[in-house]
């Protein structure tokens, strides 16, 4: 007895790479790629509409980058199963896709055959994380927390403290302790330049 394809949404903005995986993965006949976007914003409206088993999304793309898109999708459906891909493995990054609830994290230069197992593997609701990311990870000494990290993030994209207070559900006086602290162990003269640094150290 046949079991059903897993039904994939592949979001991508480069077109070669997106209709490239949209040829290959089906080829052993259990995955089906019911959709494809071309970037962010576009990757969360056809989740919705296809609700598909799983969502495979580059990190870098326009309107929304594939960490953006991630959250705004769980935030819709809590349980949707994501994969990104990235060519630039950064541990801070890996670091926020786990909190946003990727279960699939890999390079962009993966062989298709191995995204396709990485496909049937977090279909399965099982984690699988490139193995060299995952090293990154590991080696990776930032001495910040999360929440400092996040104060950071929305220092660097240009927003003054009442504002992040008010995206991050913070007090105002909450958010100026997380950024003095991160000077402190930066030991940087301005949240800018604290925000920068951690940026240039790839934590962000």
């Amino acid at each position: 007895m046949s079991t059903r394809p897993v039904t994939v949404l592949l979001a991508d903005d480069e077109q070669l790479i997106r209709s490239a995986l949209a040829a290959l993965l089906p080829l052993d006949g259990d995955i089906a790629v019911v959709a494809q976007a071309a970037d962010g914003s576009e990757a969360v409206r056809m989740t919705r509409e296809h609700r598909p088993d799983v969502v495979v999304m580059d990190l870098d793309m326009p309107t929304m980058d594939g960490l953006q898109s991630a959250v705004e999708i769980r935030r819709d459906d809590p349980g949707q199963i994501i994969v990104l891909l990235t060519r630039h493995a950064k541990a801070g990054v890996l670091r926020r896709a786990l909190k946003a609830g990727v279960l699939g994290f890999l390079s962009k230069a993966a062989d298709p055959q191995l995204i396709a197992d990485v496909i049937r593997t977090v279909a399965k609701r099982q984690r699988w994380i490139d193995p060299g990311i995952a090293a990154l990870a590991l080696a990776d000494d930032c001495p910040l927390t999360e929440r400092e990290l996040d104060v950071l993030r929305e220092t660097s994209e240009g927003y003054a403290v009442v504002e992040i207070a008010r995206r991050l559900h913070l007090a105002p006086g909450t958010v100026r302790n997380y950024l003095s602290n991160a000077m402190q162990k930066t030991q940087t003269a301005t949240r800018h330049d604290a925000a920068r640094y951690a940026r240039e150290h790839d934590w962000l």
